[in-house]
Parts: C-alpha cells; sequence; structure tokens
C-alpha cells in the first residue's frame, strides 16, 4: 500500500511538470514575433539600448606634415647633421623619422634636437626648439619652433594642434560626428629686452610693439595686394 502512494505521488510530480513547461512554451510567443517585438524597442524603451553609430572616427593628427620628409637633423651637441626622412609630433613635442638603415619608425624627445632643416614643395623651412629661449607668457614643454627670420628682428612660429570633440548627441548640437586635430599658429617676436612677444599677423598688433614705426607697417598692409599675412610681417621686420 505504501509503495502504490509513493508511486502515485511521483506520477503525479512528472506529469504536472511536464505541463507546465509545456504551457511555458505554448503560451510563449513564435520566433518571429518576438523578432518583431525586439525590433520595436526603441533606445528610449526601458529595458532597450539602441546602438550610435554615427561617430565617424578622428580627422586629423598630432603630426605637424601628417607624413614623413626629406629631413636634416643636428643632435645637441654634435657637428654634423644626419639625413633622413622625418616629421614633428607637435602634441607630444617629439620627432618621428624613418631609421635610415632598419627602415623602422622611431621617435626622439625634442630635447635632443638642436636644429631641423626640412624641405617640404621645395621650400627649406628650420626648425629649433623653444629650449633656453624667454617668453612673455608660458610655453608648456619643450615646444619646437619655426625660424621664420633670424636677424634683425627674431619672427618665430610655434605650430600647435586643437583637439575638437564630436558633438552630436544632446538635442542642440553642431552635429560635429567626428574628433578632430586642427592645427593652427602662434607667431612671437624677439624684444630688445630679448623676450619673445606674441603677435597676431595684423598691423594693430605690430605697431603695439613698434610704435615709432606706425607708417611703415601701415603702408605695408596698404600695399599687401595677394601677399600672405605672415609674409608682409617678415617685409616690415626686415625695414625696421
Amino acid at each position: 500500500m505504501k509503495q502504490i502512494i509513493i508511486i502515485s505521488i511521483l506520477a503525479f510530480t512528472i506529469t504536472y511538470g511536464y505541463s507546465q513547461k509545456i504551457n511555458v512554451y505554448q503560451s510563449g510567443i513564435t520566433g518571429l514575433e518576438n523578432l518583431q517585438a525586439i525590433a520595436n524597442i526603441s533606445p528610449t524603451t526601458v529595458g532597450g539600448m539602441g546602438f550610435d553609430n554615427r561617430y565617424e572616427g578622428i580627422k586629423g593628427s598630432t603630426r605637424l606634415f601628417d607624413t614623413l620628409i626629406s629631413s636634416y637633423l643636428l643632435v645637441r651637441g654634435q657637428e654634423k647633421y644626419i639625413q633622413f626622412s622625418s616629421d614633428i609630433d607637435v602634441v607630444k613635442n617629439t620627432l618621428i623619422f624613418r631609421h635610415p638603415n632598419s627602415g623602422k619608425l622611431m621617435e626622439i624627445s625634442s630635447d635632443i634636437v638642436e636644429e631641423l632643416i626640412t624641405n617640404k614643395d621645395g621650400k627649406d623651412m628650420i626648425f629649433r626648439t623653444t629650449n633656453g629661449l624667454r617668453f612673455d607668457k608660458d610655453i608648456k614643454g619643450n615646444r619646437f619652433c619655426r625660424i621664420l627670420m633670424q636677424e634683425p628682428h627674431q619672427f618665430i612660429m610655434i605650430p600647435e594642434k586643437n583637439f575638437i570633440e564630436a558633438d552630436y548627441k544632446a538635442a542642440y548640437s553642431a552635429d560635429r560626428r567626428y574628433d578632430e586635430y586642427q592645427t593652427y599658429n602662434k607667431y612671437f617676436i624677439k624684444g630688445t629686452d630679448d623676450i619673445f612677444r606674441q603677435i597676431q599677423l595684423n598691423k594693430k598688433s605690430l605697431i603695439k610693439i613698434f610704435p615709432g614705426r606706425k607708417d611703415i607697417i601701415n603702408e605695408a598692409f596698404r600695399e599687401k595686394s595677394n601677399k600672405d599675412n605672415e609674409d608682409i610681417v617678415i617685409e616690415i621686420l626686415g625695414k625696421l
């Protein structure tokens, strides 16, 4: 009698459990309906998350030329130039180059650079560093600077990179779907006190530094025609 009761209980349990599973599957939605239900979930639906694929990556780079160009490097403390192809990392203040023998891409700190002469589009450009130079405003790090004019008034340019973040997620945004490195230049003129002062490439900024040469400055900008402002400033400094 005891065995009959136990067998009956087991049979009831198995039958109930099996029927419960069958009921769960039978009460569910079909595979097609399931896919349709998922497709209807929006990014704002509780429990659903949308994938934003609008981001387009990064435009530009931290490098000045974005390519390796013919260069001559004078290492600090040395007398002979090394010839190779190089580029300048404006953000890291390093010189990127391809090893003349191995062809491996390498980089060195600006701290060991005495002078770098590059040639781009048939034009030689001389770069040194801000090591030992005095500025009216703080210059962070040992920056590469291009020598635009030596005498009688030293005129230099420091290239910089401005990082602009993507802006497209807010309700009111610029719809900029990419991060970007933009190059901009800062210009400095060395004064009689050996301090470099930042200028803008316009007559107002130059007159502020050379108030007694206002006539020469005004005339140069008046007759500039199609000249680049950088070239106009070099022309003016040559007459002062």
